[in-house]
């Protein structure tokens, strides 16, 4: 039974949100399903003329991407035909939930990776079904033509509203909400991490996994914390939908340590060429998969 939730405000096309795949990997693999996750939506843009009015071009947004690669995920950086707008791979994220909630994280994953690895116009629900398409299990044009259904469009305001409210709370105090639309909101990717009793600790905006950690065990110290895993193969049988290079990186690490990308792609390697996993090209990077996924992959 999950013992704290976790709210996660974040956007598809936030690359903030992005760039914390690898403490988010960290968490997931050490409290498991101890940690029950509800994902909100924020909505960073439903028009591209909020970015083009803050004078964003598709060539600043893609230098940009360049700048995040230090973070450790995977960055493309060729440049868009124009800027795009976000609120339609918000919405497939909120129509995957409603209809296959169990894919609404690996749906999510799949637009992030889409939005900063290729160059497709993600404010397309042509672009969105390609996106998602990656997603097994999953009818990807189904999910598509939903985007504007009544019960997506009320969930996906639902979302919107929730984000919107930061104004007074520690992440407005830290300094790390917007109101880039009206109210504060918080920003990508911000974790609450909430007890049932009602007990609520807030890491807003971009945080590392440190922050993380500290607020789970001031929370509850009954929870299992599993240690760093020791073995690449054993990350790759947690995580089926795949790891990046960064991701397992920080997996491996032990507390007070830096993640060592080196280390951990010698290891991949190695699991690779005895077959062991699966290296799919991904940006600057890859993502690295276990073999009976990558399998059913190619056969989808």
């Amino acid at each position: 039974m999950p013992q704290l939730t976790v709210t996660h405000f974040s956007d598809p096309g936030c690359p903030f949100g992005y760039s914390a795949g690898p403490a988010l990997a960290a968490l997931h693999w050490r409290y498991g399903d101890q940690l029950a996750w509800r994902h909100v939506m924020i909505g960073l843009a439903e028009e591209p003329t909020r970015y083009q009015r803050a004078g964003y071009t598709p060539t600043t947004m893609a230098r940009g991407y360049r700048r995040f690669r230090a973070r450790g995920m995977p960055f493309a950086t060729a440049p868009r035909e124009r800027v795009v707008a976000t609120a339609r791979a918000c919405r497939a994220v909120v129509a995957t939930r409603l209809d296959r909630p169990e894919l609404e994280w690996a749906a999510f994953r799949a637009l992030q990776f889409a939005w900063f690895t290729t160059d497709l116009l993600l404010d397309t629900d042509e672009a969105v079904a390609t996106a998602l398409q990656r997603v097994q299990g999953l009818d990807a044009r189904a999910i598509a033509a939903r985007l504007d259904d009544a019960d997506v469009d009320a969930a996906y305001e639902a979302d919107r509203a929730a984000a919107r409210t930061a104004e007074g709370g520690p992440t407005h105090f830290q300094g790390k909400a917007a109101a880039s639309d009206g109210p504060w909101r918080y920003t990508a990717p911000s974790l609450v991490f909430e007890t049932p009793d009602g007990r609520r600790l807030e890491a807003g905006g971009f945080q590392s996994l440190e922050a993380y950690d500290v607020c789970v065990a001031n929370l509850d110290t009954t929870l299992e914390r599993r240690p760093p895993a020791e073995e690449v193969a054993e990350l790759l049988e947690a995580f089926p939908g795949g790891l990046t290079t960064r991701e397992v990186a920080q997996c491996l690490t032990a507390e007070n340590e830096q993640p060592d990308d080196a280390r951990a792609e010698d290891a991949l390697i190695e699991v690779t060429a005895a077959g062991g996993a699966v290296r799919e090209p991904l940006g600057d990077d890859a993502l690295w998969l276990p073999p009976a996924r990558a399998q059913l992959r190619l056969a989808a």
